[in-house]
């Protein structure tokens, strides 16, 4: 049986790599504090997924700075496709465990609520990824939960106070290359993943200060560039063997906002939004008039939702805020929209 060839970095100065699964140089390892025996334990055992030295080098470089033990992991290397690069690259993000333990380590952390999922969907979704150095085209079916909602508490002067989220399927699953396909572990656990991550937001909401970055269950699978990664966070990225950082700032409310006067859809833009978009803004405008919670509604769309896709969520958040507080205008305004259509 053929076997795999290993990732290499080139010797520094001369010197002989450290040979294990991800060879690396002693001097390399001496920077970053790592002896020969751990270095093996890290690229084997801790993160036998890992692509590159590099790679791994970054998780240490990350938990050395946060004050973690590594040999717990309390980060994963996580690739991701970077639109700029046109290739993956690897990242290094918190886990689920290390959120949910720097949450209650505050001290304010007053336990949570069961899960709630929403409706189970199956779906076959196609796709291409790579297997054996060749791209292969395929397709698999799915049975996933549409949302799940979960809530946790926080102690805010003295009052157990609760911060809810929804995360959707849809919008939330790790892609594996390129098309719709889920991963493979989005695939072996479509309710587990989807729970951690919604676990992370609820998580994020009560304890923004010390929970703020998203986790690597969310990034997997994700496009590097902030205008497909919907993150205020930054990920800590390794390219070409250098390490660096790249900012996922936060959306352009120039560009990707509607002015207060003009929440029209283009029909264009209208037209090609995706049935599944539309199936989940409809559904948070449903939740969004039940409650009264149109602020929150658009915090959510924001957060949720990039480009033509956040443009449409505005736009009918603020057609159904209308009809809610003037029916008559709405019916008014729906009158001269037919009107002008025909």
């Amino acid at each position: 049986m053929a076997t795999k060839k290993p990732t290499s970095i080139a010797p520094i100065n001369g010197a002989t790599q450290i040979q294990c699964r991800l060879p690396v140089a002693p001097t390399a390892l001496a920077e970053i504090g790592v002896d020969p025996g751990t270095w093996k334990v890290l690229v084997e055992s801790i993160f036998p997924s890992a692509k590159t030295a590099e790679g791994v080098g970054l998780a240490v470089q990350y938990c050395r700075a946060r004050g973690l033990d590594i040999m717990k992991r309390p980060v994963h290397v996580v690739p991701m496709w970077s639109k700029t690069l046109g290739r993956e690259v690897e990242t290094v993000w918190p886990g689920i465990a290390e959120v949910q333990t720097t949450a209650a380590r505050t001290g304010l952390w007053a336990g949570m609520d069961p899960p709630k999922f929403g409706p189970e969907n199956t779906r076959t979704f196609r796709g291409s990824v790579w297997r054996d150095g060749r791209q292969e085209s395929g397709q698999v079916e799915v049975s996933f939960p549409e949302w799940v909602e979960f809530t946790v508490y926080r102690l805010v002067n003295g009052a157990r106070c609760p911060f809810t989220e929804v995360v959707f399927w849809g919008e939330t699953y790790a892609r594996a290359g390129k098309g719709e396909m889920p991963n493979d572990m989005w695939q072996k656990r479509p309710k587990g993943q989807l729970l951690k991550c919604a676990k992370a937001a609820a998580l994020r909401a009560a304890f923004p200060e010390e929970a703020g970055e998203y986790t690597a269950e969310e990034m997997a699978g994700k496009v590097i560039e902030a205008d497909s990664v919907p993150v205020h966070a930054q990920a800590s990225v390794i390219d070409a063997g250098a390490t660096f950082t790249v900012a996922a700032s936060k959306p352009n409310p120039e560009s990707e906002s509607i002015a207060a006067g003009d929440r029209g859809i283009d029909p264009a833009m209208e037209a090609a939004i995706e049935d599944e978009v539309r199936l989940r803004v409809d559904k948070l405008v449903e939740r969004s008039r039940a409650a009264g919670a149109w602020g929150r509604a658009e915090e959510y769309a924001q957060a949720h939702f990039t480009g033509e896709h956040l443009t449409y969520a505005l736009a009918e958040l603020e057609t159904a805020k209308r009809a809610a507080s003037d029916p008559a205008r709405a019916a008014l305004d729906e009158a001269k929209a037919a009107a002008k259509a025909a």
